[in-house]
């Protein structure tokens, strides 16, 4: 009997399609809700789960007895209860490396935009209000040859780095739980204690992954260590930083910008002042959001769950379970 697999996301078609050659398909990609009935009996029977941007809760999980494998179409697991499923022998998957370069791009996006005022300035012409060439008062800031400070320095934080550096001349800091001995013999980067780094720093660029450790890791204190000329770059998850504590920073001009990829709350609320502030570049958390990684990243979760489901080691694992489901 063919194993069964749950995809809660939209799959590419021909992705899809590979998957019901060998194995039972149950394609809930524009599930509204894990409280569906018919996704729940499905869940009951299956020993595989794709999918990505749902909390998966212990109750959940309860409902899936077979459960064997999670892959995840994405390379953050902060959705997943890690240690749950360890302890249940249920394989955690992700997706990094195939969305590296991507979400850098993104991060060096923001960097640019913010510092140069692209967003704002681009309004001032959709609007017909360029009347007559542009003087100080909108005037940007350059990027070559600045300090930019990564807090964070793993393969994306790496790959924004040697933008920086090997693109535009600049002067590269880092904060980090480890040393980065050959990053520093290729960029000339140099590690820093986080407070010196947000001192020294012309951009802070945040690329840490979220953790009970790194939760409002930039809040009151860490912002008002930045200069007032700095700019803020976060393309790593909204609760990394204090988002009340950024957004009077910014009002008040303590810090000069931020470009933002990722919000505590997704969609941001109508309420949130961030979308229609000057210095506030704000996107739609498109860090991966390309034709070619999406597909990259679907790639990767449907060989990761086939070799699980196969009894094969997948091609990122994210946890070592401690025992094999029942």
């Amino acid at each position: 009997m063919n194993k069964r697999i749950v995809v809660y996301r939209p799959l590419p078609e021909a992705l899809l399609d590979e998957l019901k050659r060998d194995f039972h398909v149950d394609d809930f990609g524009h599930l509204e809700n894990f409280e569906d009935p018919v996704f729940r009996a499905a869940l009951a029977e299956a020993h595989g789960l794709i999918g990505a941007g749902r909390p998966i809760t212990a109750e959940l999980l309860d409902a899936a007895p077979r459960l064997e494998a999670i892959s995840s179409v994405s390379v953050g697991v902060d959705a997943y209860p890690v240690e749950e499923l360890t302890r249940r022998g249920i394989q955690l998957c992700h997706t990094p490396d195939v969305l590296t370069e991507t979400t850098a791009d993104t991060g060096f996006l923001l960097i640019m935009a913010t510092a140069r005022r692209a967003v704002e300035l681009a309004d001032v012409v959709r609007r017909g209000d360029w009347q007559a060439s542009i003087g100080g008062a909108h005037y940007g800031s350059d990027v070559h040859g600045k300090t930019l400070g990564m807090v964070g320095m793993g393969r994306i934080g790496a790959a924004i780095a040697r933008r920086g550096a090997l693109g535009f001349g600049m002067r590269i800091l880092y904060s980090n739980a480890s040393p980065k001995p050959a990053l520093e013999d290729e960029l000339g980067a140099r590690r820093r204690e986080l407070d010196e780094l947000l001192a020294e720093a012309d951009f802070v660029c945040v690329t840490v992954p979220l953790s009970a450790e790194t939760e409002r890791l930039i809040g009151e204190r860490e912002l008002g260590l930045m200069r007032d000329s700095a700019i803020l770059v976060n393309i790593a998850r909204g609760k990394v930083v204090d988002e009340a504590a950024l957004i009077e920073a910014l009002k008040a001009g303590r810090i000069r910008a931020a470009g933002l990829d990722v919000f505590e709350r997704e969609p941001l609320p109508a309420d949130s002042p961030l979308p229609h502030m000057a210095n506030v570049v704000a996107l739609p958390h498109i860090g991966s959001a390309t034709h070619e990684t999406r597909y990259a990243m679907a790639r990767r979760a449907v060989d990761n769950i086939r070799l699980v489901l196969a009894g094969k080691r997948p091609l990122s694992p994210f946890n070592a379970p401690a025992r094999t489901p029942a």
